[in-house]
């Protein structure tokens, strides 16, 4: 096949590009960590291709999997039926989640797990044994981000991605944003921002049919980091206060932060867990809304009784989706991946350690192969540079002229390669990105 691509290509609208002013990549084909584009550059992927690749482009395991599904059926539905694929998964993924996870819906993308996830906790209450139907309200963390589809831009607290859209969205209860980097030095930062959940869970509890958040870090946020210890005590007080916790582990799942699920570094169980991106190993759409049994057992009753879950899509647990995912969870079992997060993201962290001498960074953080890097006009006082200066932008244009694909967020560089990188291609990233940022900050007045 033979694609002819020139400068403008306007018949495909791209998601958060400015179409009248950005440089078109087009990748033709793709191998382990390496896209190359139409016009022949080879570039390492250091985003994993949206946070979501995990073993590689191409992975052999993957690719067979796929294939013998479609010689079975690429598609049912699974509304009132089920492709046997899709049955194993959802078993597969009880036993691979912390703690009595036991029941998935599934869907297509992480924005959908999570709108499945909010009317999940809204029909709950209303059908629990003892219902409190006026638990309507959702708890979400200043910064938050989980999706674009309404309900998750609801409960989104970035004003440049979110505040377009306020008229047709739905107000949350608004949480701090529990940032080690901005914490004042004086205080101790779990103790500082655990008084603020403690007093909005003490005041809204009768309201709230769930928190909502992202554990460890805050991926789209900037990579915010949260205080060790902040995850369980969160769920030690939606306990005490009788609300559901729905933590989103889209970004954060299978192996980033160096374990399969960053709630297993302080051994939480949410009620309800959304999983995406990596779920399928980054191949397929897929996502799933993972529910604990009492969760589930309050949708069990006689048809007559219309307490099934009034929500659903069309290529909810796609067989094809589901048997990449499976070959990816095969993966992890058959190796020492995960394992080797912790001394790769170290490895990663050691080579980037040198850009906290650079007056402009003032940040470099992250768990695990999530890392970020803030870059600041003033180190001191920790403010950041006009955002029409296109610093971040800047930077990861001048990163792709050294074989290197990295997205910013504002001006935080993220740095998220598949977990399968080896070390000398952690040093390509991290030699283009030091350098990058080099060059881009040495050119400012």
């Amino acid at each position: 096949m033979n694609l002819a691509v020139g400068k403008t290509t306007d018949a495909h609208w791209r998601g958060f590009t400015p179409m009248a002013d950005f440089d078109p990549i087009v990748v033709r084909k793709a191998d382990g960590c390496w896209l190359t584009t139409t016009d022949g550059r080879r570039l390492f992927d250091g985003v994993s291709s949206l946070w979501c690749n995990v073993h590689g482009h191409r992975h052999p395991k993957i690719d067979a999997a796929i294939r013998d599904q479609l010689d079975r059926v690429a598609h049912v539905t699974t509304l009132g039926m089920s492709a046997e694929t899709t049955e194993i998964l959802a078993t597969r993924l009880a036993e691979v989640t912390p703690g009595d996870l036991a029941h998935t819906f599934f869907s297509s993308d992480g924005a959908s797990a999570v709108e499945a996830a909010l009317k999940m906790a809204f029909q709950y209450w209303r059908q629990t044994p003892m219902p409190q139907p006026e638990k309507t309200q959702f708890l979400a963390l200043g910064g938050a981000y989980h999706g674009d589809t309404t309900g998750a831009v609801s409960l989104g607290g970035i004003e440049y991605f979110h505040q377009l859209f306020a008229p047709i969205l739905f107000s949350p209860i608004r949480g701090p944003v529990p940032c080690t980097y901005r914490v004042p030095e004086e205080v101790d930062p779990l103790e500082f921002y655990l008084s603020q959940f403690r007093e909005l869970l003490h005041d809204h509890h009768h309201q709230l049919a769930a928190v909502v958040m992202e554990p460890l870090v805050q991926g789209a946020a900037g990579m915010i980091t949260h205080p060790v210890g902040l995850l369980s005590a969160v769920r030690e007080l939606c306990d005490e206060f009788n609300v559901l916790m729905v933590v989103d582990e889209v970004a954060t799942g299978f192996g980033r932060t160096g374990r399969l699920f960053a709630c297993e570094h302080e051994s939480v169980t949410p009620d309800i867990l959304c999983l995406g991106k990596g779920l399928t190993g980054g191949y397929l759409p897929m996502a799933a809304t993972i529910a604990r049994p009492h969760v589930f057992d309050a949708f069990l009753a006689p048809a007559t009784d219309s307490k099934q879950f009034f929500h659903g899509h069309t290529f909810s647990g796609n067989p094809l989706a589901a048997a990449a995912a499976i070959a990816s969870i095969e993966l992890f079992d058959e190796t020492d991946l995960v394992a080797s997060v912790d001394q790769k993201a170290n490895h990663l962290r050691k080579r980037l350690s040198g850009l906290l001498n650079h007056p402009n960074v003032g940040d470099i953080r992250g768990r695990g192969l999530m890392v970020g890097i803030e870059i600041v006009a003033d180190r001191e006082t920790k403010t950041p540079f006009d955002s029409n200066r296109q610093i971040g932008r800047n930077v990861c244009r001048a990163a792709v002229d050294r074989g290197v694909w990295v997205r910013p967020l504002t001006d935080v560089i993220v740095a998220m390669p598949p977990l399968v990188a080896t070390m000398e291609e952690l040093d390509i990233l991290a030699s283009a990105v030091i350098e990058s940022i080099e060059q881009v900050l040495d050119q400012q007045p």
